[in-house]
């Protein structure tokens, strides 16, 4: 069975640091490209950053860029989503996904991590 399971998430001050990972089994996904998106209360699900299957490659959201840090470790099958200098409005639930085809469609999703970030 294929998963990606979430973890790292909490309640955290504003401008603090939290990092998340992304944990798959089920199979290799060393040749994904994997991504982060986040969902607050009443709003839509939005991207929040990108890394290609080598790592060589990543792409973030306006509104995370120089604060958080994409990365993965494909000998662990594992991705992380380094965050720092938080803020209230990134307060959300995270989920990670794999695009298996490079298509940006993600194929698998996890269930999500709640991070909340308190003024």
């Amino acid at each position: 069975q294929v998963q990606l399971v979430e973890s790292g998430g909490g309640l955290v001050q504003a401008g603090g640091s939290l990092r998340l990972s992304c944990a798959a089994s089920g199979r290799t996904f060393s040749r994904d490209a994997m991504g982060w998106f986040r969902q607050a209360p009443g709003k839509e699900r939005e991207f929040v950053a990108r890394i290609s299957w080598s790592g060589g490659n990543t792409y973030y959201a306006n509104s995370v860029k120089g604060r958080f840090t994409i990365s993965r470790d494909n000998a662990n099958n594992t991705v992380y989503l380094q965050m720092s200098s938080l803020k209230p409005e990134d307060t959300a639930i995270y989920y990670c996904a794999a695009d298996r085809r490079g298509t940006m469609i993600y194929d698998y999703w996890g269930q999500g991590t709640q991070v909340t970030v308190s003024s």
